[in-house]
């Protein structure tokens, strides 16, 4: 498959995505398929193959009809994978000559477009300036991770244009290359960003799992909101490289699923000790089963976290949250209410360090891609060269900031990363943690999605989002389906200290399976009053 630029730019925002997958869903009927898709988890899909009862190119055949027929009203696919038949026919030619790679061996996969691949499909991390960009040299880590344990890359997801570090006025979901990503409960509301389109194609069934990557929040909130299970790991723990980067101190991928279970079992195969990455040195010891902490009675003594500073923003979200934190009593949680004592002091330098590591990060991954717009400064160029198209609703004042800033010998940026450290680590969650012997916290991931507007951009009116602190700390967050506020989902988070994945999981699993709060979509056009 190929496509230019000029095709790019003549078709414009909306149609960019359609044509990809026009040009990469073969031609002629697929055969209907009488296996169930929706709502199969990643255990259920390999014993119906494990039996028989489906192929890996059936399943993936499902998905890519269901793909066809409902992502023209999601947007939430950039682009499929014109390989995944092929792929998914090597994946059971494997399975009946005796041999499986494991839990994922022939489950369809849909990963973000900012993580490279070097296949058929593009890596443009939604901009139009890398449509006719190298394909990478080789696949990052993850998908590395990925292809090895025998899942099936079925597609790419639509993103905030840049992982959203482009405008400070922009539309969660929207790229140039893909257009608005919707959320797949009611259609004119925000899916939330970064990972946008991987939180509704989860969520809208279009794949078995999903990948995410997250800076501050890009995981967790459009998994809330599009009522989905995401997990933030901790860094270190799964390599950055191949990823398009907005900083280093922050960025990592993440399982997005409707499952905790199948979270679980896709961060096992992602997390690994990458040479091309030495943060991950980190992990060597924590490559794990992270299905071994999935119990149901893991509530039971676990000594949680309240952090009120999240409540009293959003009334109807602080009762449904009160509602839930008796359940987890009931469940026999221990229940704590807790302050963070640098609460909102640290925004701020976050940000510094952001534009300071995204010029240094994206310089240094362009130049390696290679192409015609090979840094920052030519991105910027060619956004206004192409403002038509690039920038038909919001500008790009963050690559401009980050742009004006030095290197990362520069005392501003390194006092800035050393603060935002000590307040969210040694001052915040460490210590409050230490302080009160605490296994977990606790707090609403996000409240109602807001209507999605490409004139002013996201404002949402009594915002609520939890996932700056561990974010900037670099420690682990979960997020699961908690709630139904307004025909919307509601997500929960659980936080905690470095590497605590196992005992998250935990918590997580048995609060989703004494809950059973998700709901499947109802692609609603618009909310009914």
């Amino acid at each position: 498959m190929s496509i230019n630029r000029r095709d790019f730019l003549q078709i414009g925002i909306s149609g960019s995505a359609a044509l990809i997958m026009s040009k990469n869903i073969k031609a002629g009927k697929t055969a209907k398929l009488d296996f169930d898709l929706e709502e199969k988890t990643v255990v259920e899909l390999q014993n119906a193959m494990a039996s028989g009862e489906v192929t890996t190119k059936q399943l993936v055949e499902g998905y890519l009809a269901r793909i066809k027929s409902i992502d023209p009203k999601l947007n939430s696919i950039i682009e499929v994978n014109p390989d995944a038949i092929k792929i998914a026919e090597a994946m059971d030619n494997e399975r009946s000559a005796g041999k499986t790679r494991g839990p994922m061996h022939g489950v369809p996969v849909a990963i973000k477009d900012n993580i490279d691949t070097a296949d058929g499909m593009r890596t443009t991390a939604g901009s139009l300036a890398l449509v006719d960009a190298p394909t990478p040299k080789q696949d990052a880590f993850v998908v590395k991770r990925l292809r090895e344990a025998g899942a099936v890359l079925i597609a790419k997801t639509n993103l905030s244009e840049w992982a959203n570090f482009r405008s400070e006025n922009s539309s969660s979901g929207w790229s140039g290359v893909g257009g608005q990503t919707r959320n797949p409960y009611i259609l004119d509301r925000s899916p939330c960003g970064s990972s946008s389109g991987s939180g509704a194609a989860a969520s809208a069934n279009l794949t078995a799992v999903a990948i995410g990557t997250e800076t501050d929040g890009s995981v967790v909130c459009p998994a809330s909101i599009c009522g989905i299970v995401g997990i933030k790991p901790t860094l270190g723990l799964v390599s950055r490289s191949g990823i398009i980067p907005i900083a280093h101190s922050q960025d990592t991928a993440g399982p997005m699923a409707r499952t905790v279970a199948d979270a679980a079992v896709l961060l096992s195969v992602m997390v690994g000790q990458d040479p091309q990455d030495e943060i991950t040195s980190a992990a060597k010891s924590r490559s794990v089963d992270y299905t071994k902490y999935l119990k149901a009675d893991a509530l039971k003594g676990a000594k949680l976290g309240v952090v009120r500073q999240y409540f009293g923003r959003n009334a109807a979200l602080d009762e449904l949250m009160e509602t839930n934190l008796k359940e987890l009593q009931k469940l026999g949680a221990e229940l704590i209410d807790v302050e963070f004592p640098n609460f909102g002091k640290f925004g701020d330098d976050e940000y510094e360090v952001l534009l300071y590591e995204f010029k240094a990060d994206l310089n240094k991954y362009l130049k390696a891609r290679g192409g015609k717009h090979d840094s920052l400064e030519k991105l910027i160029m060619f956004n206004n060269h192409h403002a038509d198209k690039s920038m038909p609703y919001f500008k790009q004042e963050i690559f401009e900031k980050a742009q004006a800033k030095g290197d990362l010998t520069e005392r501003a940026y390194q006092l800035a990363l050393l603060r935002s450290k000590v307040l969210t680590q040694d001052e915040g969650i460490d210590h409050v943690a230490d302080e009160h012997k605490l296994d977990a916290f606790v707090a609403p991931s996000n409240a109602q999605a807001w209507l999605i507007d490409l004139v002013q951009g996201d404002s949402p009116r009594e915002y609520v989002g939890s996932s700056s602190m561990p974010a900037v700390s670099g420690y682990p967050n979960i997020t699961v389906p908690s709630g139904i506020l307004n025909s919307m989902p509601i997500g929960m988070s659980f936080f905690g200290k470095a590497f605590t994945e196992p005992r998250l999981i935990g918590i997580a699993y048995a609060w989703e399976q004494a809950s059973k709060a998700r709901r499947k979509p109802t692609l609603m056009s618009t909310y009914a009053v």
